[in-house]
C-alpha cells in the first residue's frame, strides 16, 4: 500500500476519534449537568464506537476498559465532579480514592481502577477542582484562589465520598499534587481517611509555628531569596514553582507554538525513565548551586517558559508511535481536556504554595503528624522524589506509621503509568497489610 495513503488514513482516523471523543464528552457533560448530575450514566456501548468499546465513560471511550464508568457527582462544596469508578456493583465495598497530579486527570489512574476493584474495593478517581470535566469552563488567573486552599481541597474530597455514600475511605492515594492533598485528608480527618499513600511526592510536615519566639531579643534573620540566588548564577536559572505561579504560565502552556499535544508528549517523556539522563541523587541543601543540578523541568533557564524548555527535549515520532505506557490515543485524552480548559486550575496549586496569605488555615495543624498507616511509592528515576533536599529522608517525621517506602525500577515521575503492574502490586500489598 502507498505509505503516503497509510499516513493519511492514520491521521484521518485519529482526527475522527478526537472529534468523536470531544463531541461525546461535551454533549454528555451538558446533559448531566442540566439534570443535576446525580444520575448514574447508562452503560450502553458508545453508539459511535465499534461494539465492545466503553460507552460508559465521558472520555477515553477507546482506551478505558469496560467495567469502568463515569459519573458526575455534586460534592456539596460547590463542584459537580467527574469521576471514573470501578467496583461499584453489588453490596457496598471499602473505598479506595485515587487523586491525580499536574498536568493529569482521573484518566492517569486507568491502569489501577480494575485491578483494585478486582481485589474487592470500590475505586474512585475524580477530576479534581479546576481539571478535566470537573471544570465546566476554563479557570482564569483572576478567579479567586480561596477554593484552591488546602483545607477546601480536603472538603472537596470529603464531600465527594460522602455524596457517593461512604462514611470512611480505606485508603486515599495521591500522585504528584494529589499526594499533598491525600496527606492533608489523612491529617485533618483520620477518622474518615484510614490510610494514605503518596506517589512521587514525599510526605511533608505541617507548617511550623515557632516555639519560644517571644523570648528572642532580636527577630530571626530572613532567609535570602532562592529566586535571586538562582538568577545570579553564571547560567541564570529559576525554580519552576515560581514560574507556574506567574500570570504568564497558563498562556504559555495552553497556546504553545508546538501545540498542546506535543507539549504534553514532551513533558511526559522528559520526566519519565525513558529520558535516560534522569538519574536522581540526594541534594545537599536548598541552595542555588545545589538546585541547579536539577533538570530544566524543575530549575528552568531564566528567560525560557516551559513550552520552550520541553520543546528542546521533544522525542522522535518513532518514539511516540511505539510508546506503550502513553500511547497516542492516551495522549489525545489529555490533549482534548487541556485544550478545552487550559491549565490554570492546576497551576493555582502552585500559587497557593508560595503565597503566605493562603497558609493560615494549615498553620493550625502545626506539629500534627499523619497518624494513620502510610506508604510511599516513587519512581527510581524520578527527580520529583529528590527535588526538595531532605524531604525523602525526613518522611518519618511527618508520619508516625510509615509502613513502607518503595522506589520502582525503570520508572520516572509517571510511575503509575510507566510501571502499572508493579505499582498495583505495591498498592495491594499495602491495602492487605
Amino acid at each position: 500500500m502507498n505509505h503516503k495513503l497509510v499516513n493519511r488514513i492514520q491521521v484521518t482516523r485519529r482526527s475522527l476519534l478526537h472529534a468523536a471523543g470531544t463531541l461525546l464528552a461535551s454533549s454528555a457533560l451538558s446533559a448531566n449537568l442540566a439534570q443535576g448530575a446525580r444520575a448514574t450514566l447508562r452503560t450502553s456501548v458508545n453508539p459511535l464506537s465499534p461494539d465492545g468499546l466503553n460507552g460508559a465513560v465521558l472520555y477515553g471511550q477507546f482506551t478505558i476498559p469496560r467495567g469502568v464508568r463515569s459519573r458526575l457527582v455534586d460534592n456539596n462544596n460547590g463542584l459537580v465532579m467527574h469521576i471514573l469508578e470501578a467496583g461499584f456493583e453489588g453490596p457496598r465495598r471499602p473505598c479506595v480514592l485515587l487523586l491525580h497530579g499536574f498536568p493529569e486527570l482521573a484518566y492517569s489512574w486507568r491502569h489501577q481502577l480494575l485491578p483494585l476493584a478486582s481485589a474487592g474495593f470500590h475505586v474512585i478517581a475524580p477530576d479534581l477542582r479546576g481539571y478535566g470535566l470537573t471544570a465546566r469552563r476554563p479557570v482564569s488567573f483572576s478567579d479567586s484562589l480561596v477554593p484552591y486552599m488546602v483545607i477546601n481541597r480536603v472538603t472537596d474530597i470529603l464531600g465527594l465520598v460522602r455524596a457517593i455514600g461512604h462514611r470512611r475511605v480505606a485508603c486515599v492515594v495521591g500522585h504528584d499534587w494529589g499526594g499533598p492533598t491525600a496527606e492533608w485528608c489523612a491529617r485533618v480527618r483520620p477518622d474518615v481517611f484510614q490510610s494514605v499513600v503518596s506517589v512521587s511526592t514525599p510526605f511533608g510536615g505541617a507548617p511550623t509555628l515557632p516555639l519560644g519566639s517571644a523570648d528572642r531579643s532580636t527577630p530571626a534573620a530572613p532567609h535570602p531569596g532562592i529566586e535571586d540566588a538562582l538568577a545570579a548564577l553564571p547560567r541564570p536559572r529559576k525554580q519552576y514553582t515560581w514560574y507556574y505561579a506567574g500570570a504568564d504560565a497558563n498562556e504559555d502552556l495552553w497556546h504553545p507554538p508546538q501545540g498542546v499535544h506535543d507539549l504534553l508528549r514532551a513533558m511526559w517523556y522528559f520526566k519519565s525513565a525513558d529520558w535516560k539522563q534522569n538519574k536522581p541523587f540526594p541534594l545537599k541543601s536548598w541552595t542555588a548551586t545545589e538546585l541547579a543540578k536539577l533538570p530544566e523541568y524543575y530549575v528552568m533557564n531564566l528567560h525560557m517558559g516551559m513550552a520552550q524548555t520541553v520543546a528542546e527535549h521533544m522525542p522522535s515520532g518513532e518514539y511516540a508511535a511505539s510508546c506503550r505506557w502513553l500511547t497516542e490515543a492516551d495522549l489525545d485524552v489529555y490533549t482534548q481536556q487541556y485544550t478545552r480548559t487550559g491549565f490554570q486550575g492546576g497551576l493555582n496549586s502552585y500559587r497557593i504554595l508560595i503565597d503566605p496569605e493562603f497558609a493560615g488555615g494549615v498553620k493550625s495543624f502545626s506539629g500534627r503528624a499523619v497518624t494513620v498507616p502510610a506508604c510511599f511509592i516513587g519512581g527510581a528515576e524520578d527527580w520529583g522524589v529528590r527535588q526538595a533536599p531532605g524531604a525523602f529522608e525526613d518522611m518519618g517525621k511527618a508520619c508516625t506509621q510509615m509502613l513502607s517506602v518503595d522506589l520502582v525500577p525503570e520508572a520516572g515521575h509517571w510511575v503509575a503509568e510507566e510501571q502499572p503492574a508493579r505499582v498495583n502490586r505495591l498498592l495491594l500489598h499495602f491495602l492487605n497489610a
